[in-house]
């Protein structure tokens, strides 16, 4: 039984590795991280300045110390082109390593993007906003700590002989590559707190290869697929203290598809001119086809955030629904953010969603 255990572990962080090649990283609290999300959400903020910073540890109960850990970094800011418009600059880096191999991607971005003023009235105020991102990333593993079905020795204790022949040949243990993207996004804010948006973006345009074996430069199934993000949300106040916040987000790559979409309960602790303290809770599930088990509920996410004036501080965990249940025991990832945003411009005709 020990004997059959191991060697699902095994083909389990096998099947990881493999799956995360065809899709992005992806954080349960895509709200907090703008940039990774939308370049057209470049500058989207009801202040000046915004940093962000996402850490997502996840299948830590299944492959122990060699996790999937996941962070990301942005820096963007919103400059005003006239009484009402917004150009917006950033730049974001995002970094994910997982395995005994050490896979690790290593990304960083440009990001700009302008928002144009739609129309409203002394209540209410509507947006477009359009954005474009260029950058470029690195991938690298360590071939030296992967194991092959030549090396399989019963008799070791792991069942392994390292200093066994592979027989296999690789050209290079990292490489790097360009990537485009773009986005637009709408958005409209009313008074005491209620918005509504809705948005998507294309990014991987240029489809590049990523591939560790130069031979591969011309194969179709060594290239990044291009990704569509669809994503909606709003804010809703029921009152001065209580409102609700539905958020959605569909990511399609290739052949993989997910949908996050979830409801938060907002309190109001203190909202003024000199303060904005708030806190969320709420309920998330991520639906995504799995392997070759077709589409399942693959996730209940269950997430927080407290805003206390220019900080915002989130924290999700997934409780894992799909297949790997068994190896997981439900245990599926722990994830923190952190937003801080500077407030020192002249004030604007009219703000942007709370959320971000």
């Amino acid at each position: 039984m020990r004997l059959l255990l191991n060697w699902s572990v095994i083909c389990f962080a096998l099947v990881l590795s493999f799956s995360a090649t065809a899709q992005d990283i992806h954080f349960s609290q895509f709200y907090l991280s703008p940039l990774t999300l939308n370049p057209a959400l470049t500058g989207v903020t009801n202040c000046d300045i915004r940093f962000t910073a996402n850490y997502r540890n996840q299948w830590a109960s299944v492959i122990k110390a060699n996790a999937y850990n996941t962070f990301q970094a942005s820096y963007d800011q919103k400059i005003p082109v006239n009484k009402y418009d917004n150009f917006g600059i950033g730049v974001s880096f995002v970094g994910d390593q997982a395995g005994e191999s050490s896979f690790a991607t290593l990304s960083g971005k440009l990001t700009l993007s302008y928002a144009k003023y739609m129309g409203g009235n002394r209540s209410t105020s509507h947006y477009l906003s359009a954005g474009a991102e260029i950058g470029g990333a690195q991938r690298s593993i360590d071939f030296l700590a992967l194991r092959y079905g030549e090396q399989r020795d019963f008799s070791k204790p792991d069942n392994f002989d390292t200093a066994l022949p592979t027989f296999e040949t690789v050209s290079e243990d990292n490489f790097s590559y360009l990537d485009l993207g773009a986005g637009l996004v709408w958005y409209t804010v009313m008074d005491h707190g209620t918005s509504f948006y809705v948005g998507g973006a294309y990014t991987h345009i240029n489809e590049p290869t990523v591939s560790f074996k130069d031979d591969d430069g011309d194969d179709n199934g060594a290239r990044l697929y291009s990704k569509i993000t669809a994503h909606a949300g709003a804010e809703l106040m029921l009152n001065q203290k209580i409102g609700i916040v539905p958020d959605a987000v569909i990511f399609m790559q290739g052949p993989s598809q997910e949908i996050n979409a979830g409801l938060s309960g907002k309190y109001v602790i203190e909202r003024s001119r000199y303060a904005y303290k708030t806190f969320q809770a709420g309920v998330w599930g991520r639906i995504s086809n799995h392997f070759q088990d077709g589409t399942t509920f693959d996730a209940a996410i269950v997430h927080t955030r407290f805003d206390y004036n220019e900080f915002t501080f989130g924290f999700a965990y997934d409780i894992n629904m799909s297949p790997l249940k068994p190896a997981s025991n439900t245990a599926g990832a722990l994830e923190f953010s952190v937003l801080y945003k500077i407030c020192e411009g002249r004030k604007r005709a009219m703000g942007c969603p709370d959320n971000f």
